[in-house]
C-alpha cells in the first residue's frame, strides 16, 4: 500500500498530544471514561504514542484506518512493511498495532469458547478469526464433550491454495485422546466461495463413518470462506 497523501508542506503544525486538553487527550479520557469513550484511532493512538512532523498519533491512525474503510480486521491483515510505508510508523509500531489486532481476534474466541457450541453459526465464529485471512487450506477438529462445550480445537491438515490433506485416523485420535464425545470439522476456502467440492463431499462421508464407529458424534463439518459458510448439518447432508 502506497502512502497516502500528505498534508501540504505549508500547512499548520499539528498540536502534539501532550499540548491537548487533559480532557481530549486519549490516555486520560480512557482513564477517566474508560475505553468505550475513545474511537478505535483514540485506543490505537495509545498503543503508538507518537505521529510524525505533522500529525499527531490520533490523526495518524485515523488516516490508517480511513485507508482501511474503517475497519480493524483490514488493518490486521496489513503487513508490517504496509504499515512502515507510512511516515510516522516503524517496525515496532507496526507490530505494536497487529498485535493489538489480534489480540482482539483472541479476545472474541475466546468468549466463543464458554459458550455451548451447538449450532453451525456458533461453530463458524469460532474457527472465522482463525482461518479468514490464510492464503493456503486449513483443516481443523472441534472436540466438544456430552454437553457441547469447548474441549480441544486441533488443526490437523495444511495445503495449497485449494486443498488440505486430512487424515481421519488422526481425527479419531484427537477425540479419543481428549475424552471428546462430539465432534466437529472446519477448513477454509481461500478462494472466497463457501460451496462445498466433491473431495469435501467425500471427507464428510468419511468422517460420519468412522465416528460412528468408535461411538463419537460428528455434529458437522463447516467450509469457511471470508463473510460466509457452509453447514454440511444446516443442510441436512449429515
Amino acid at each position: 500500500m502506497t502512502e497516502p497523501s500528505m498534508p501540504a508542506l505549508d500547512a499548520p503544525r499539528k498540536r502534539a498530544i501532550h499540548e491537548w486538553s487533559a480532557d481530549e487527550r486519549p490516555r486520560e479520557k480512557f482513564m477517566t471514561d474508560g475505553g468505550d469513550s475513545l474511537q478505535a484511532a483514540e485506543l490505537l493512538a495509545i498503543l503508538v504514542g507518537s505521529g510524525n512532523a505533522r500529525e499527531d498519533a490520533v490523526t495518524l491512525m485515523q488516516r490508517i484506518l480511513a485507508d482501511c474503510k474503517g475497519s480493524l480486521r483490514r488493518l490486521g491483515r496489513m503487513s508490517i512493511p504496509e504499515l512502515c510505508a507510512y511516515n510516522g510508523i516503524g517496525p515496532a509500531k507496526a507490530v505494536t498495532i497487529l498485535a493489538a489486532c489480534e489480540l482482539g481476534v483472541r479476545h472474541a474466541a475466546e468468549e466463543v469458547d464458554t459458550e455451548r457450541l451447538d449450532t453451525s453459526e456458533k461453530i463458524y465464529r469460532f474457527f472465522y478469526p482463525k482461518l479468514r485471512h490464510l492464503a493456503v487450506e486449513e483443516a481443523h477438529v472441534l472436540l466438544l464433550n456430552r454437553n457441547l462445550r469447548f474441549v480441544r480445537s486441533v488443526m490437523i491438515g495444511r495445503g495449497g491454495i485449494d486443498s488440505a490433506s486430512v487424515d481421519v485416523r488422526v481425527v479419531l485420535r484427537e477425540a479419543l485422546v481428549s475424552n471428546a464425545v462430539h465432534v466437529a470439522f472446519c477448513h477454509n476456502h481461500p478462494s472466497g466461495s463457501c460451496r462445498p467440492s466433491p473431495q469435501d463431499d467425500r471427507l464428510t462421508a468419511d468422517l460420519k463413518r468412522a465416528c460412528e464407529a468408535v461411538r463419537l458424534i460428528f455434529i458437522d463439518h463447516i467450509v469457511l470462506a471470508d463473510g460466509c459458510y457452509y453447514s454440511y448439518a444446516d443442510e441436512g447432508r449429515l
